[in-house]
């Protein structure tokens, strides 16, 4: 999952990315409508946290841009508690929910991944796929029943490939929906993690490698 937050205040917007992360997601921070609005244009996020009082453009106007474009990202706008006409307004333009701030950050997770949950594309709440049940919400997964212990990215790879199955996904997209903007598009990072990946789901291999096209989970 990739989500992108835009909010003004740094130490706020790097907090919840930074946390969002350690929950398997790919996220992407700007901290002002207009490099919102450019994260907007180059990519495709499945969530929005979105701050509604925001510099260079409103969010409001972000709001807007983001419902009236092409396969829609969900929209969480943060609201100041103090002003609840901000919910209304909020929804009233498009956003899918909102929260008030200050907030407690598990609400938030939970909130991100409803969302996502609630795309019109979006996949069963449990992935089942060659044996592999994965569990996103309680961050579980099993293979034939046995639980397999992996770590956040690992997580967020394997869901990822889970998702597109039976289809394949190259190293660039990948790249795009499992890390984030500031990684190295030359990084071998991808190749390493699926090494990693496969040997902690053991044999037989369900992560099949496709000459010139990336990698699927297999059908059986």
């Amino acid at each position: 999952m990739r989500v992108l937050v835009v909010e003004d205040v740094r130490r706020l917007a790097d907090d919840i990315a930074e946390g969002l992360r350690d929950q398997a997601m790919a996220v992407d921070v700007a901290y002002d409508g207009l490099d919102a609005a450019a994260k907007l244009e180059l990519n495709r996020y499945d969530v929005v946290v979105l701050d509604r009082d925001l510099p260079g453009l409103h969010g409001d106007t972000i709001c807007r841009m983001i419902t009236e474009g092409a396969d829609p990202a969900m929209v969480l706008m943060l609201t100041a508690a103090d002003r609840p006409g901000d919910r209304v307004a909020g929804l009233g333009i498009g956003a899918d929910d909102y929260l008030s701030k200050p907030f407690h950050f598990p609400e938030l997770v939970l909130r991100v991944r409803g969302l996502a949950r609630r795309k019109p594309t979006a996949h069963p709440r449990v992935l089942r796929q060659a044996g592999i049940e994965l569990d996103p919400l309680r961050r579980i997964v099993t293979r034939d029943g046995q639980p397999r212990e992996l770590s956040a990215k690992e997580f967020a790879l394997l869901e990822t490939l889970m998702k597109a199955a039976p289809g394949a996904l190259s190293t660039e997209d990948l790249l795009e929906q499992v890390w984030d903007e500031n990684t190295d598009p030359f990084t071998k990072t991808v190749q390493v993690t699926i090494g990693r990946l496969r040997r902690k789901l053991g044999e037989p291999d369900v992560i099949e490698t496709i000459p010139g096209a990336g990698y699927r989970i297999t059908k059986s």
